[in-house]
């Protein structure tokens, strides 16, 4: 869930304002934005993943609310480490050749659908 909003990063570009799928944040004229509707937020990381100066942290946390503040964020690294982590951003080396995220998908069936069994090599035997 969408947590904190720097003031001090943010450079009132909006662009997490129309990124945002579910309207959580309010334009505030020559002002940054502010976290307007925090409960609609889906955790989906968008608004994290388009701001250009690392403003936002959006938690993983995504049915409750946590309690951070600005400074520890930044001591840890925690403001603009999603963008870093998916290889966002100048300088960052691209991630997406090395995720292997699609090999844990393909092995969740859906809960309609039943597990199909590993494939397993014919072979023929021997009289």
């Amino acid at each position: 869930m969408i947590e904190l909003l720097s003031e001090a990063r943010c450079v009132n570009c909006d662009v997490c304002v129309k990124v945002c799928p579910t309207n959580v944040f309010d334009v505030v004229p020559d002002a940054p934005p502010v976290i307007a509707r925090q409960e609609d937020c889906q955790t989906c990381f968008m608004c994290e993943l388009y701001c250009p100066t690392d403003a936002l942290f959006v938690s993983p946390e995504a049915d409750s609310t946590i309690s951070v503040h600005e400074d520890a964020l930044v001591a840890s690294g925690a403001l603009g480490s999603y963008r870093a982590a998916v290889g966002w951003g100048r300088g960052q080396k691209p991630t997406a050749r090395s995720d292997a995220s699609f090999r844990v998908l393909a092995l969740v069936a859906a809960p309609e659908s039943p597990r199909k069994e590993p494939h397993k090599p014919h072979t023929q035997e021997r009289a």
